[in-house]
């Protein structure tokens, strides 16, 4: 009689499963990204005599989905570490240096609308959730950092074929408090939360308006986030109140020709930074994608962000929350981990993309000229040098792929001076590079 109890029940179960499964879908997947990396300057150039680094980092990732009725459900379980950075023989709490466990992303999707509205959509997104907008120029996810990036903020959506409208808001405190809203935008152990060393906003707000083009696409942002204000008279960390700074403008991506596309964005930046000085900056972006043959595509371009000030006024330009990395150099010496000062920057630059018929093997070479937007101090020139980017991926299977690159940074004297990195007796070059293995299973759907 037991076992017939078993057995029925764990029928049941079957049933249940077979019968939520038709109405809903699961699915279960990881990744584990391996990098191993040779830094001989990263970030900065590295002062004569100074010892070049070596490590190997990994992020392991368990990634669920679950999409039922009018419902979407996401949970991203990650674990940050430096390979040594815990000895064999002891699990002990992992310091905020070395980052560790972490909830990259736990939201909820609700559908609004009734699913029998077929070329409309109205839904409202929250929770910790990445924010990804056109070429994450602004708005990114920052995956080549291991840790990543993502909010806890609620986004209401409205979407239709060719629209997409929308609105956002965030608001972040450090604990339950019992009175007052102060919040600490750089408590201790954190990564810079803005993609130029800048502080974490205390709550922020955008509308995004995007359009989709026959071949391609134009968006327009409206971004705000506030600060708390610092208490420069010391007598205490924060005065109440906050500083306000908002980013607008607009993107656009299209093909003009079979071969020939354009990508350009420009960018307003006012209010107050969060250090309450008046800011009115600027980013301008543009480039031409020209398609050779199948396998091989160039695309020349400029980026130019304002620096330098204007009487009491700033005109330093910061990209927000964005992915630095895919724009700036591999090296990552601009609006990354590694401040370069307040005079802006001017990047020409030239790259090139290799793709193997088979789609498993690809290869990109690119060249930039780095420039400081603004005069700094007395000296002469603007050159900050050039830098050579050289990536290539081969994918062994779906889930498997491994991807290597090198870059090389000649520097000038003005890059290493007090006012921008501020490298005494640096050398005059860099090198920097890497291998990173990426395992993406799919364990169940």
């Amino acid at each position: 009689m037991k076992n017939k109890l078993i057995y029925g029940g764990f029928f049941l179960l079957l049933c249940t499963t077979i019968s939520l499964q038709s109405k809903a879908q699961l699915i279960v997947s990881g990744q584990l990204r391996t990098r191993s990396e040779f830094r001989d300057g990263y970030g900065a150039p590295l002062p004569k005599g100074a010892d070049p680094a070596s490590f190997t980092s990994q992020r392991t990732r368990l990634i669920f989905g679950y999409n039922m009725y009018r419902l979407k459900f996401g949970l991203t379980l990650q674990d940050v570490r430096v390979w040594g950075q815990d000895v064999s023989t002891i699990n002990r709490t992992t310091t905020a240096n070395n980052n560790g466990l972490q909830l990259h992303e736990a939201w909820a999707e609700i559908l609004l609308t009734d699913t029998t509205l077929k070329n409309a959509a109205l839904s409202l997104k929250f929770g910790r959730q990445e924010l990804v907008y056109d070429d994450q120029r602004l708005l990114g996810n920052l995956d080549w950092l291991q840790q990543g990036r993502s909010h806890d903020a609620a986004v209401l959506k409205f979407e239709t074929d060719s629209w997409k409208f929308h609105l956002a808001g965030a608001y972040n405190q450090n604990q339950e408090n019992s009175s007052g809203s102060i919040y600490n935008s750089t408590p201790p152990g954190n990564y810079t939360a803005s993609t130029n060393g800048g502080v974490m906003y205390k709550s922020m707000q955008f509308l995004y308006v995007g359009k989709k083009l026959n071949n391609g696409s134009a968006s327009f942002l409206f971004f705000t986030d506030q600060f708390s204000k610092p208490d420069t008279s010391l007598a205490k960390p924060y005065q109440t109140g906050v500083w306000a700074r908002a980013t607008t403008g607009l993107y656009l991506n299209d093909t003009l020709a079979k071969k020939l596309a354009v990508t350009a964005s420009a960018y307003y930046q006012f209010g107050k930074t969060p250090f309450g000085q008046d800011i009115s900056a600027m980013l301008l972006s543009g480039s031409i994608q020209y398609i050779i043959n199948k396998k091989f595509c160039v695309a020349p371009g400029i980026d130019y962000t304002t620096g330098g000030t204007t009487g009491t006024t700033t005109n330093t330009f910061d990209p927000l929350y964005g992915t630095p990395h895919k724009f700036w150099g591999n090296m990552d010496y601009f609006y990354a981990a590694s401040g370069f000062g307040k005079g802006g920057l001017v990047d020409y630059y030239f790259k090139t993309k290799y793709k193997a018929a088979s789609g498993k093997f690809w290869a990109t070479a690119d060249i930039h000229q780095f420039s400081s937007a603004a005069k700094v101090g007395n000296y002469g020139t603007k050159d900050f040098g050039q830098e050579l980017d050289l990536v290539a991926s081969y994918s062994l299977t779906k889930a498997i792929a491994f991807e290597g690159g090198y870059s090389h940074f000649w520097n000038t004297a003005l890059l290493t001076t007090p006012t921008v990195k501020n490298v005494p007796n640096a050398k005059s070059d860099a090198n920097w590079g890497y291998l990173m293995l990426i395992i993406k299973p799919s364990f169940f759907k």
